[in-house]
């Protein structure tokens, strides 16, 4: 079986899929790989024997160890595109997770500033230091354009046309989107350029965002950057660097921007994941509503 997830692993990083999704998948597959041992005396997990009862069983002991649907939902997702992967590549002939169904959840929605918290975000950083303006310039730009934290840590210089305003953008699946760059996502690049020398080393390469080492910004580096801004601006818990991205659809949504063209730049392959955003601009339409609309307001 092990020989089958590494299998498994390496196709999924020929894919492109990101580094996430793939620790995901091998966590889900350990975590199977510990529990179905016990049906088997030698320890030698025979492929060919898993049946579906294997993998219920599996989904029951977690269930019963407090784990919720959402949890379950991506386990079976993982398991499905394994046994996919196995029946395939001929390490099994039936496929025991192909009638396996993937419980529902409510699908939470995602938390985002308002437009006054983002404005308050963007100062917070001290623009009389070099990472005070190159971190100017990430908020910026995330904001701007809607990136993923994975994609500003791969962004290129040549990436970025600041005469045309646009930025070239490579997503989940090594997939290519143009973008438009904001008036002040601009100015706050245009700055930190001017003083991104201060940064060069000769591990820089052609990366846009550099550690103090003079490192291309790993995503992990740059979501503990940017953590130390957002706790001074969000209210409650469950904010997090993705916020800003998802501030970004949120707010054009919420000002009249088309669902398509925020899936566009969001690079969301299906119009289904950027629907989301919808809920959260009917929201605010409703509260604006319930505000100004003489019919809907309490008498005294």
């Amino acid at each position: 079986m092990q020989k089958s997830i590494d299998e498994f692993l390496k196709m999924q990083k020929a894919k492109y899929f990101s580094e996430n999704t793939i620790i995901a998948y091998r966590r889900d597959l350990t975590q199977f790989q510990k529990f179905i041992t016990k049906y088997f005396k030698d320890g030698n997990i025979k492929l060919d024997e898993i049946s579906r009862l294997f993998l219920r069983d599996f989904l029951r002991h977690l269930s019963l160890n407090g784990r919720n649907n959402r949890t379950l939902a991506r386990k079976v997702t993982t398991l499905k595109s394994y046994f996919q992967f196995c029946t395939k590549n001929n390490f099994i002939n039936e496929n025991p997770a192909e009638k396996l169904k993937i419980p529902k959840f409510e699908k939470k929605l995602p938390k985002y500033f308002s437009e006054k918290e983002m404005e308050e975000l963007f100062v917070i950083p001290d623009l009389t230091t070099k990472f005070g303006v190159r971190n100017r310039a990430i908020l910026e730009i995330i904001y701007s354009c809607g990136m993923r934290i994975s994609e500003v840590a791969n962004c290129k210089i040549s990436w970025i046309n600041l005469s045309s305003n646009l930025a070239q953008i490579v997503g989940k699946g090594n997939k290519e989107r143009i973008v438009p760059i904001g008036k002040k996502a601009k100015i706050a690049l245009r700055n930190y350029l001017k003083i991104k020398s201060q940064f060069d080393s000769k591990f820089s390469d052609n990366s846009l965002f550099l550690s103090k080492s003079g490192k291309p910004l790993s995503a992990n580096e740059i979501r503990e950057i940017l953590a130390r801004y957002l706790i001074l601006v969000a209210k409650t818990k469950g904010y997090s660097p993705h916020s800003i991205r998802h501030s970004f659809a949120t707010h054009l949504l919420s000002n009249g921007a088309d669902l398509r063209a925020v899936q566009e730049m969001l690079g969301h392959s299906k119009l289904s994941t950027t629907e989301i955003y919808t809920h959260l601009s009917l929201t605010d339409l409703k509260d604006a509503y319930k505000q100004a609309h003489p019919r809907s307001k309490k008498k005294d």
